[in-house]
């Protein structure tokens, strides 16, 4: 695995602010998409942090868990099967 949890979440709140709980969240999800391998089979590519920041920087504003689901409904849309890496609620 390329994620590094800790690092992530850091970053996370570095790059787009939102609360800790929030950046917990879209950790948990990055690394269930990595543990998967399901975007490396679609993509060829290894997810990474750096991978993850530079696709949320991409996203409208908003907190990392909005960032996040505007990301992977694109890959559901260009792919199909990540609905299940979408956030739903967080704490906040």
């Amino acid at each position: 695995m390329f994620i590094d949890p800790g690092r992530l979440e850091i970053r996370l709140r570095e790059e787009f602010g939102g609360t800790m709980g929030q950046s917990r969240v879209v950790v948990r999800q990055a690394v269930d998409l990595a543990d998967s391998g399901q975007y490396q089979r679609d993509v060829g590519a290894t997810l990474t942090n750096d991978l993850v920041i530079d696709e949320l920087s991409d996203a409208p504003e908003g907190p990392p868990p909005e960032r996040w689901n505007w990301w992977i409904g694109s890959l559901e849309l260009a792919y199909g099967g990540y609905d299940r890496f979408g956030i739903n609620q967080y704490r906040k």
